[in-house]
């Protein structure tokens, strides 16, 4: 074996610092952006902020957990938390009905176990030597419950949630009893006759029974859930004036960056603390220089926006035309990464609601006549069509298919309406059948 030295010369791309920090600054959101503004100033002695007197542009909404185009979560600010509030409220009136400390302690316990809808969670019973409750006495903690707040909380599940309203409200229905604890599973499925059969009942009775069992609430203690008021800041701002559309940057408020001039005197030095003023300039201009090419990139592209989605802005999402990363990025002249990294995180504010950037993009299908139309259009479609059909007989996917591809001149398989309909949260066809009587 014949041991050597040899030399090769090889061509490696390899990702600095300063670039892989570049990235990272253009897939923030604006208010990201501030706070990690105010990180380098801690870090950096040379930046100093001034603060300026812009506010920032903020929309009021009520958060809820789903939303219809599945708006991403931003930095907001909680106004109160409701959740908290009713658990304290619920546990001051446990207080003032039950003075015996017991009773007391295991109305703490349960309440502490209710979920956002007011269901009692409860895996195991405790066993330290602090708290120590039987079966029986959680059941009869269950009741003293159900009697402090509205009918239905602290139920187990939806059953019992449903018995509970039935019990308490409405104690002649037997037959609504007798058809939520024996048969619940099989009004999910909608199998109406199976029902009247099982039951020996008429059709006409099985939909009284279903129509009054809708009218129950499923989610009486709702008000347990995040209900709070939460504010979100847009990072654009779109608006229509007589001109037509206009936009700007919500980043008015962010802090100015400047230098601290005690440290200009080490710049023309030769010396340990010039050498350490010199790395830190060199962070200092490189800040400057990525916030302000992150704030072109995004100018370029919500200028591209603006005019390829033009109907988006005036009529919303059912004219929302086909449009990818790539359509964006050979527009600009840019990479697609960098098209995806800087509509990453971002909330534009258009005159009809706010909404995530990423929601302008859309993929496309092709139609009989060659041209083509966004998902998001084709989905608005679906929603309309299955909203007007017959509730005695709706329509299965595979007809739903056809009907797009013979009416609509658009090409789709039965796999993919499969998949926008569980994306609308729209049930399956058996699902969505009516009683007839």
């Amino acid at each position: 074996m014949e041991l050597g030295l040899q030399q090769r010369q090889e061509l490696n791309l390899l990702m600095t610092v300063e670039l892989r920090q570049a990235i990272e600054l253009l897939q923030y959101s604006t208010y990201e952006l501030e706070q990690y503004i105010r990180e380098q100033e801690l870090e950096n002695p040379l930046i100093v902020l001034k603060e300026k007197e812009v506010k920032p542009v903020y929309e009021e909404r009520l958060h809820r957990k789903s939303s219809i185009y599945g708006t991403s979560e931003m930095p907001m600010d909680n106004v109160q938390c409701a959740e908290e509030n009713k658990r304290e409220e619920l546990l001051k009136q446990a207080q003032f009905m039950y003075r015996d400390a017991p009773t007391q302690k295991l109305l703490k316990y349960l309440i502490y176990n209710l979920d956002d809808n007011g269901f009692l969670q409860i895996n195991q019973l405790p066993t330290d030597t602090n708290v120590a409750f039987s079966e029986e006495n959680i059941e009869k903690g269950i009741h003293l419950l159900q009697e402090l707040g509205p009918i239905g909380i602290g139920a187990r599940d939806l059953k019992e949630c449903l018995l509970l309203q039935i019990m308490y409200a409405f104690p002649e229905n037997k037959s609504a009893a007798c058809l939520v604890e024996n048969h619940l599973n099989l009004i999910a499925d909608r199998k109406w006759k199976e029902i009247a059969s099982k039951m020996n009942i008429s059709m006409n009775e099985v939909k009284n029974l279903f129509d009054f069992i809708q009218s129950l609430n499923p989610r009486p203690c709702s008000f347990m859930s995040d209900a709070s008021t939460k504010y979100l800041t847009p990072d654009i701002i779109v608006d229509l004036n007589e001109h037509g559309f206009t936009f700007h940057l919500n980043d008015g408020y962010l802090p100015g960056i400047h230098m601290n001039n005690n440290y200009s005197q080490y710049l023309t030095e030769k010396s340990d603390a010039s050498k350490f003023v010199h790395s830190q300039y060199k962070n200092y201009q490189w800040l400057l220089n990525s916030i302000e090419q992150r704030r072109n990139t995004i100018i370029k592209i919500v200028r591209v926006l603006l005019d390829k989605q033009e109907e988006f802005f005036k009529h919303g999402f059912q004219s929302l035309k086909p449009l990818t990363l790539k359509d964006v990025a050979d527009e600009i002249e840019m990479h697609e990464s960098t098209v995806s990294r800087a509509t990453s995180n971002k909330v534009i504010q258009t005159p009809f609601g706010s909404f995530d950037l990423r929601l302008l993009f859309t993929s496309k299908l092709e139609t009989s006549d060659g041209n083509t139309i966004s998902q998001t259009k084709v989905k608005k479609l679906l929603e309309s069509f299955i909203a007007k059909e017959n509730k005695f007989k709706p329509y299965s996917d595979q007809k739903i298919a056809e009907y797009f591809s013979t009416e609509k001149g658009i090409t789709i398989s039965r796999r993919t309406i499969s998949k926008y309909r569980e994306e609308l949260r729209i049930p399956s066809s058996s699902k969505r059948k009516g009683i007839q009587i």
